[in-house]
């Protein structure tokens, strides 16, 4: 049977899990083209977009129609989606620049690294750790409450700090200390986290760099 065939027996684009990822690429791409006009509704679709992250996966496991073009695709999508919002930001904080361009490439770096890694391993997805390895990577994986806490964290971080540019929010009243614009308050509730998640892409990517170092040691050797 052809690969083509096989394609047409089980397509695997059209898999639930999948289908949700194309409405969060298009729910992202409403966003982006939103960002310089109308904040609210910018931000609306992308953390609409961010939200179906937490569905596909459980839409796969559920239907069994976990595959390694749904687990590209989702990878793909979350690393696209923040680059996007970190290039407006950067237009927005044009002084605060080095920061956005930094975080962008610890993102990118330590996902990439992590998933090349995985694939040598073996592994069926980027998200795929193993059990022996780093005591911090593996609550970040296989905890899906952390996961889900650290990702939208992030997100809501620079969201909020997307939205301030243009308005506070409403405000919300917090008893002897007074009243504050509720995105700042979510600004600052959600930065510990943008953080704490900045240090795992760091830890990320140098836990994925000692993996390739061991995969290429373990090659060196099986030659000699």
């Amino acid at each position: 049977m052809t690969s083509r065939e096989k394609m047409a027996e089980e397509n695997i684009f059209l898999f639930v899990p999948n289908l949700i990822g194309y409405a969060r690429i298009l729910f992202a791409f409403v966003a982006f083209y939103f960002m310089p006009t109308s904040p609210l509704v910018a931000s609306t679709f992308y953390l609409l977009s961010g939200l179906l992250d937490a569905f596909d996966g459980h839409a796969a496991r559920a239907l069994n129609q976990g595959t390694k073009f749904g687990a590209m695709l989702d990878m793909l999508t979350d690393r696209c989606a923040t680059m996007c919002l970190l290039v407006n930001l950067s237009l927005l904080y044009p002084s605060y620049t080095l920061l956005f361009q930094l975080s962008m490439s610890l993102d990118i770096a330590s996902h990439w690294l992590h998933l090349h890694s995985s694939i040598l391993k073996g592994s069926d997805s980027h998200k795929t750790i193993d059990l022996s390895g780093n005591p911090v990577l593996r609550l970040y994986y296989t905890s899906r409450p952390v996961l889900f806490l650290m990702c939208a964290g992030n997100e809501l971080f620079y969201c909020m700090l997307y939205l301030l540019y243009f308005t506070e929010g409403p405000a919300v009243a917090l008893g002897p200390l007074g009243a504050i614009g509720l995105f700042r308050l979510v600004l600052w509730v959600s930065c510990p986290i943008s953080l704490l998640k900045s240090a795992i892409s760091l830890l990320h990517m140098v836990t994925a760099s000692c993996n390739m170092a061991a995969l290429d040691c373990a090659e060196r050797a099986k030659k000699k």
